[in-house]
């Protein structure tokens, strides 16, 4: 009799990978995931190295197609349409080690910060973002080059 397939694959999982699953797992990060994937009625499955895939997330908020919390990765295809796409998953399997290096809860406000000043740069929330960068732009579907926004002349600015 073969193991199930959940178990084989975690069978297989690195040094690395265990470490990171078991940092998202003890720093909360992962069991948020798991609670908004649950809320979200997401279809909840055992993905490649030590990742939890959660399809068809269907709430608003955020209004990315894929994101991650901890080391589960919400996406509003099919958790399968998501293993067809290697690039984004592996995007976000590297925001699942940038978790587990903030210790958890404190990647989100990071996070958010960093989309803020990139949003007030370039326009885009990911283009400067230190973690989208870190984790691939183009592999997230973030442009690599956006021209920086222009800054509003004040009135003293203007005269001179």
């Amino acid at each position: 009799m073969t193991a199930p397939r959940s178990q084989r694959a975690q069978e297989r999982l690195t040094a690395a990978q265990r470490l990171r699953q078991a940092a998202n797992l003890a720093n909360g990060s992962t069991v948020l995931g798991l609670a908004v994937a649950l809320a979200a009625r997401t279809d909840i499955r055992s993905g490649p190295r030590g990742l939890v895939l959660a399809g068809g997330y269907g709430w608003r908020l955020p209004f990315a197609g894929a994101f991650t919390l901890g080391n589960v990765v919400l996406c509003r295809c099919p958790a399968d349409n998501l293993q067809l796409q290697p690039a984004l998953l592996g995007h976000e399997e590297r925001h699942c080690n940038q978790y587990a290096w903030c210790l958890g809860f404190p990647f989100l406000p990071l996070y958010l910060l960093s989309a803020g000043w990139s949003l007030l740069r370039t326009g885009n929330p990911g283009t400067a973002n230190i973690f989208e960068r870190h984790a691939g732009l183009a592999a997230g579907g973030y442009p690599e080059h956006v021209r920086p926004r222009r800054r509003r002349r004040g009135p003293a600015e203007a005269e001179a």
